[in-house]
């Protein structure tokens, strides 16, 4: 237990300049505009409305905007978590370099799985989206397309970080336009007044109308904070941003607002524009599109939303490739494994690792659904609980003196966000708990018998040189 609570700050970053020389890093070549873009190309808002918004409509109908509105908030905090601790510790290892170095080795290894879950399924499950969106050109299996653009997206991972940015960024314009197409003609289109928003109320068995709960609400809300999770793509790629002190926050908290506004407003705008109950819980939002104006504007939409989930596919390839490559270098593997990780190819991305994210990436897309996203909703929640316990400790020692930014309103954020997460996690169901619960098991049997008896020279969490001054 003292490897949980202990810090690490000199039993690990004393450590490991002896133990690992002069880690490799990344290079900087991005500044906050191309982080920015790379970030809300994570967040990918149009394909998270057209792939993983429906979901939320067919449990909580008209409960769904509401149900995005409070996860949005909690994003707030949980954002806030992030600034300060992707400027005061930027390393590609994102969420486990933070937890490790403030919470201890064992806690950031946890994270690290927690992490390397939400990394591996996302990709493939908003991959598998793709299809249904090319359903006017041309009709394809989903899930061998979802292969194919994970695929395509890992090659385009092989390239210099910076001209993706570009690619995403052009991506990225196509998107919030089918965004705001779909904004514009719902609320052209209302049914129903702004009360409907607050009704409560989803399409039940024999065309009755049910009544959405409280407990329901909250639920869904993994599933929220999964929606606008992507705006911790700034941390990972904090060792890549031009002055991380100053750019990881900026990159975070408005990308946080950008995604939240070209999400909120579509949902909200659909749930006012469905003809009925029985249509919006149905969460066909193509079809709707299509009956709001014609064929060809639903299917300049439904191509908007293939070309965003491929750029979706990128920006996590890029982001998740460097997670691995982190871990590598902070030596929590076997050598060999290790070495092929931390390999950089001729554009400087880590190429083993960003073919590792890929190409199981692509054998994914043949796994059911609705296990996947359970166990990322599930995931991501537990994770963010944990950000938030190395917040609370982010100001103590040395660490409170060194630059960084500063959340308002500390310690009472991370109190707040640690109670209402723990809460969220126990209303999520019983099976997708106990897979989490499984695969982190036998992850702190890892840590038990292979990384602890090897803590002098194995999980070494190091960070950047040029970014401890």
């Amino acid at each position: 237990m003292t490897d949980t609570l202990r810090p690490v700050e000199t039993a690990v970053l004393d450590a490991a300049p002896t133990a690992t020389g002069n880690p490799k890093t990344l290079k900087r070549s991005i500044g906050v505009v191309g982080g920015t873009l790379l970030t809300l190309s994570c967040v990918t808002p149009a394909s998270t409305l057209f792939v993983v918004i429906p979901d939320l409509f067919g449990s909580l109908g008209t409960a769904t905007a509401l149900t995005i509105a409070i996860g949005s908030l909690l994003c707030i905090a949980v954002a806030f978590c992030y600034s300060e601790l992707g400027t005061l510790i930027p390393s590609a290892g994102g969420e486990y370099a933070m937890v490790s170095t403030l919470a201890g080795r064992l806690a950031g290894w946890l994270v690290f799985v927690m992490s390397l879950l939400v990394v591996m399924i996302v990709p493939p499950v908003i991959a598998m989206g793709t299809a249904d969106y090319l359903a006017p050109v041309v009709h394809l299996d989903p899930a061998m397309t979802g292969a194919g653009v994970m695929l395509l997206a890992t090659l385009a991972g092989l390239l210099d970080l910076r001209a993706n940015a570009w690619i995403t960024g052009i991506f990225l314009v196509l998107e919030v336009v089918a965004a705001g197409v779909v904004a514009l003609l719902g609320f052209t289109h209302s049914q129903r007044g702004l009360g409907s928003l607050t009704n409560m109320q989803v399409a039940g068995t024999g065309g009755h109308t049910d009544a959405v709960t409280g407990m329901l609400v909250i639920s869904g809300l993994a599933i929220a904070l999964f929606a606008t999770q992507g705006f911790s793509t700034a941390v990972y790629l904090s060792e890549e941003l031009e002055n991380p002190r100053r750019n990881v926050a900026r990159t975070v908290l408005a990308t946080l607002a950008i995604s939240t506004v070209v999400i909120l407003v579509p949902v909200v705008a659909i749930t006012m524009g469905a003809s009925d109950i029985g249509e919006l819980t149905g969460g066909d939002i193509s079809s709707m599109v299509t009956a709001w104006s014609n064929s060809a504007v639903g299917t300049f939409v439904s191509l908007c939303v293939a070309l965003a989930i491929i750029n979706a596919g990128i920006v996590m390839v890029i982001q998740n490739s460097r997670v691995l490559f982190a871990s590598a270098r902070d030596k929590a593997w076997p050598e060999p494994v290790n070495k092929g990780l931390s390999k950089l190819g001729r554009f400087g991305s880590p190429w083993v690792a960003t073919l590792l994210v890929g190409v199981p990436g692509a054998a994914l897309c043949f796994v059911n659904l609705d296990t996947l996203y359970g166990v990322t909703g599930v995931s991501v929640t537990a994770m963010y609980l944990l950000v938030a316990v190395a917040a609370l400790l982010a100001r103590r020692g040395h660490h409170r003196h060194t630059p960084a930014w500063r959340m308002p309103l500390w310690p009472a954020v991370p109190v707040l966000l640690i109670v209402v997460l723990a809460y969220v996690l126990t209303q999520q169901e019983t099976q997708y708990l106990l897979w989490t619960g499984g695969i982190t098991a036998v992850a702190t049997l890892y840590w038990a018998l292979y990384l602890r008896p090897r803590r002098d020279t194995r999980w070494l969490v190091s960070i950047p040189e040029d970014a401890q001054a």
